[in-house]
C-alpha cells in the first residue's frame, strides 16, 4: 500500500487500520459477516503478517471489532466510524469529539468482555521476522482459546516496557506476555504485576532476579552444537561477535560456545569471546576493530555472529575490507550465527547456523499463561494494583516454571544453494 505523501512518518499499520475503519464505515462489513482476516489484510494492503496483526489488534483493542471463538473477528454492534488515535487531520468529527468517541468504544469493549477477562496483553520490543514468529504463535493460542490480545512495542525501552507493564494492570486483563528489554529494566513494574495476582509469562529470555514463568530456546546447546558443528567442519579458531549483552539468551549462548571449545581441548581466548557490542559501533570503529582481529597471529577462520541482523553486518563491514566471504569456496572466512533471527535467511552465507523455534516460543508461552489463568480464576473486584491476587484466602501461587525449547543446527550442506561474497566491488556468486 503506498505512503502518503503528506504524512510520510505515520505507522504502516496506523494507515492499514485507518483504511479498515473507512471500509467499516462505508459498509463495506457489517456485524453479521466476518471480517476481513490477517491474510487477506497482508495480500490487499502488501503489508507482512506483523502489521495486519498489529492493525486488527488496535481494532479490538478499541472495541471496533470483536473475536469470537470458532467462529473469527466481527465488526462490533454500533462499532461506528473512527480514525486510529494521534492521526492529525483524520477524523471528520471535530476534534472535541473524538476522545469521548473513542472512550465509549473502549468502554463498550470492556463491558463486552467482561470486565476484560479473556484479554492478553504482549509487550514486545521491536518487530523482524523472528519477533513475528513468535507473536503469530501466540496469536494462534489466543484464537484458540478466546482470547483477545493486543500489542505494544517498546523498542528496547526500559520505561516504555515499564509502562506497558502498567497499563496493562490498569486495563485489568487476564495475564501478560513478555519478551523483555535488555539488562535489568524496572523491576518495581514487575514486583506490582506480582502483587496484583495477573499471571505474566516471559518469553525468549528470563530476569534471574525475578521468581517467573518463562518459556525460552535452548540457549545453551545453541552455542555449544553451533560450536561443535564448526570444529567439524574444520574451524579451531574462532571470533565470536556480540549485539546486545545483557540478556540471559546471549549469556547462555557464550557459556555453550566456551563449553564446547573446552571439550575439544581448543584454548579459550579471551580476545576471540569477549562479551562486548559489535553492531551498534560507529562504522569506522567496527572495522578497525575487525581488521586489527584478522591481523592476529592466529587469526579466526569463522566468525560467530550473535544473530543474523550481526552477521549481516558483519559481511558488510568484510566486503568492506576487501575480503571474501565462505571459505570452503575459495573465500578468506567463513560466518556462522547463533541464531537465524535477522532481515533475511542466513543460511546461504553461513556455515552452519541456529535455526530458533520462533513459533514455538509464542505458543507455548501463551499455553502456560492460559493455563495460569484458568488456575487463577476470575480476579476480585478491587483495583488493579491495589495486590488483591496476593491477598489473604487466594490460592497459593503455583511454583514458576522454565520452559526450555530445543534448536536446530542448519549446515551449510542442509542450504539448496549457498552464496559467496566477494568484494570491495560486491559480486554475489551463487551455488547450488
Amino acid at each position: 500500500m503506498p505512503a502518503e505523501p503528506d504524512r510520510p512518518r505515520t505507522p504502516l499499520y496506523a494507515m492499514v487500520k485507518r483504511e479498515l475503519l473507512a471500509a467499516i464505515a462505508s459498509g463495506e462489513y457489517s456485524p453479521s459477516v466476518p471480517f476481513v482476516t490477517q491474510r487477506e489484510i497482508c495480500e490487499r494492503f502488501g503489508v507482512s503478517h506483523a502489521t495486519a496483526v498489529r492493525a486488527l489488534n488496535d481494532l479490538a483493542a478499541e472495541g471496533v471489532v470483536v473475536r469470537r471463538r470458532g467462529q473469527g473477528t466481527f465488526v462490533a454492534e454500533r462499532a461506528g466510524p473512527a480514525e486510529p488515535s494521534g492521526q492529525p487531520g483524520a477524523s471528520q468529527q471535530p476534534e472535541a469529539s473524538e476522545p469521548s468517541d473513542r472512550a465509549a468504544r473502549v468502554e463498550r469493549g470492556r463491558t463486552e468482555r467482561g470486565r476484560a477477562e479473556r484479554r492478553v496483553a504482549c509487550v514486545l520490543q521491536t518487530s523482524g521476522p523472528h519477533v513475528s514468529a513468535v507473536l503469530a504463535g501466540a496469536e494462534a493460542v489466543c484464537a484458540e482459546s478466546g482470547y483477545r490480545l493486543y500489542l505494544r512495542y517498546c523498542e528496547g525501552d526500559p520505561q516504555r516496557e515499564a509502562a506497558a507493564l502498567r497499563d496493562a494492570l490498569d486495563d485489568r486483563v487476564s495475564g501478560i506476555l513478555v519478551y523483555p528489554a535488555e539488562g535489568r529494566g524496572d523491576l518495581d513494574a514487575y514486583e506490582e504485576v506480582r502483587r496484583s495476582g495477573t499471571p505474566l509469562v516471559m518469553i525468549d529470555r528470563y530476569r534471574p532476579e525475578l521468581a517467573c514463568d518463562a518459556v525460552v530456546a535452548d540457549n545453551v546447546a545453541a552455542g555449544r552444537e553451533l560450536t561443535v558443528a564448526l570444529i567439524a567442519a574444520g574451524h579451531t579458531v574462532m571470533a565470536t561477535l556480540w549485539d546486545e549483552t545483557e540478556a540471559t539468551s546471549v549469556r547462555d549462548r557464550l557459556a555453550g560456545h566456551v563449553q564446547a571449545l573446552r571439550e575439544h581441548g581448543l584454548p579459550v581466548r579471551p580476545e576471540l569471546t569477549v562479551l562486548r557490542r559489535y553492531r551498534e559501533l560507529p562504522e569506522a570503529l567496527r572495522r578497525e576493530r575487525l581488521a586489527e582481529l584478522l591481523r592476529g597471529e592466529r587469526p579466526p577462520s569463522v566468525l560467530v555472529c550473535a544473530n543474523g541482523f550481526v552477521l549481516a553486518t558483519a559481511a558488510e563491514d568484510l566486503l568492506a575490507l576487501g575480503l571474501q566471504v565462505n571459505g570452503d569456496r575459495g573465500g578468506d572466512l567463513d560466518l556462522a550465527g547463533m541464531d537465524d533471527a535477522g532481515p533475511f535467511d542466513i543460511l546461504p552465507l553461513t556455515a552452519a547456523a541456529v535455526s530458533l523455534p520462533s513459533w514455538e516460543l509464542g505458543s507455548t508461552a501463551m499455553r502456560l499463561l492460559h493455563r495460569r489463568v484458568t488456575a487463577a480464576g476470575p480476579r476480585s473486584g478491587a483495583g488493579p494494583r491495589s495486590g488483591a491476587g496476593a491477598g489473604a484466602g487466594s490460592a497459593p501461587r503455583p511454583e514458576p516454571e522454565l520452559l526450555v525449547l530445543p534448536v536446530e543446527v542448519r549446515t551449510r550442506r542442509c542450504a539448496p544453494g549457498h552464496l559467496r561474497l566477494v568484494g570491495p566491488a560486491v559480486q554475489i556468486e551463487t551455488h547450488i
